[in-house]
């Protein structure tokens, strides 16, 4: 069995998917973009000292990269299609550059690789400060001012798959030093998906994680098998643009590869 805990979706007969989440998050947020391509079956999983994972160290990209393809290995021997969003989009590109035939094609939500170290600095030391909540309704309201552009049935949802009791408090369920860590692992020098992988980049048009010359160097690399579309949105931006990502999604899939 994986190491990972997977949560998956659509149909059994559906075009394999693995999909990798961002710090802090967990594989059921896929759910709303899974239901947006019903033709896909995504298997989502939690990384390492998120959801119901293992929390246990260590937390660096190798490791991460590692337990994913544990998770392929279950999903069987033929390339698979991965998706990752965020910290998870740095993820499924070493896991690409480590185990190139094991993936089909690429999509890289908004990712977060090759990072400034002074801004990783600041989001690691403002990890460490304690994120609990004194209720449910305190907790929405955080998460609801964080996200702005998402509807609120989608923050209702992250409260109920995300949330838990500690003590007398709420908090998310995350391991916050692996957060730390993976601030440290997005600051790293950033390398780009193999030449011979088809990839679409969608970067979020109001968020700076998606770095000009890291698309430079991608497009350098990639030529032709490289699709770049700005999405009108915030970070997460399969949640807030759904039907806009799943069709982007859909058509990258359904496209031929280019020629040499």
């Amino acid at each position: 069995m994986a190491t990972l805990h997977v949560s998956t979706f659509g149909q059994p007969d559906g075009r394999p998917v693995l999909a990798l989440h961002g710090v802090t998050a967990h594989s059921g947020r896929w759910r709303v973009l899974a239901d947006a391509l019903p033709e896909l079956r995504m298997s989502a999983a939690d990384l390492r000292g998120h959801g119901h994972s293992p929390w246990l160290p260590p937390w660096h990209l190798e490791q991460h990269v590692a337990d994913a393809l544990e998770v392929l290995d279950e999903l069987g021997p033929d390339p698979v299609v991965v998706f990752g969003h965020s910290f998870g989009g740095a993820v499924a590109v070493h896991l690409a550059r480590a185990a190139r035939d094991r993936v089909a094609k690429l999509v890289l939500l908004d990712p977060a690789i090759g990072l400034d170290p002074a801004d990783m600095l600041a989001a690691a030391e403002q990890t460490r400060a304690d994120e609990s909540y004194p209720d449910r309704a305190a907790a929405w309201a955080d998460r609801a001012a964080r996200w702005p552009g998402i509807p609120d049935e989608l923050v209702d949802a992250e409260l109920e798959a995300h949330l838990m009791p500690d003590g007398e408090r709420w908090r998310y369920r995350y391991c916050q030093s692996t957060v730390v860590s993976a601030w440290s692992e997005m600051a790293r020098p950033a390398l780009t998906p193999p030449s011979d992988l088809d990839t679409l980049l969608l970067p979020a048009a109001r968020e700076d994680y998606v770095r000009p010359e890291w698309v430079e160097a991608c497009r350098d690399e990639l030529g032709a098998r490289l699709q770049v579309t700005e999405i009108d949105a915030g970070h997460i931006v399969y949640l807030e643009r759904t039907g806009e990502v799943a069709e982007r999604i859909r058509a990258f899939l359904r496209s031929p590869a280019p020629g040499p």
